[in-house]
């Protein structure tokens, strides 16, 4: 696998974890959104390489930072390599 699609699929683990932990269904996010539930799931699973106003779209519609989120993306990506 390539860098990139490590990331994306790192970036939508994170985001889905967040999603999980906050009892959001990938409908209630779309609303909050704005965006498709299909495009939130494609996100979670790593198959679109999303922009930084949807990122920040996510961020605000799960109530954290961008900088939380990106921690989470970071931690995910460290507990991926320490599998391997």
């Amino acid at each position: 696998m390539n860098r990139t699609q490590e990331i994306k699929q790192t970036f939508g683990l994170a985001v889905r974890k967040i999603r999980l932990e906050q009892q959001m269904s990938q409908e209630k996010l779309a609303e909050k959104t704005e965006l498709h539930r299909t495009y939130i799931s494609e996100v979670e699973r790593g198959e679109r390489n999303i922009s930084l106003i949807n990122i920040s779209k996510i961020a605000n519609a799960l109530n954290i930072s961008l900088s939380k989120l990106f921690l989470t993306i970071e931690r995910e990506e460290s507990d991926t390599n320490e599998g391997k």
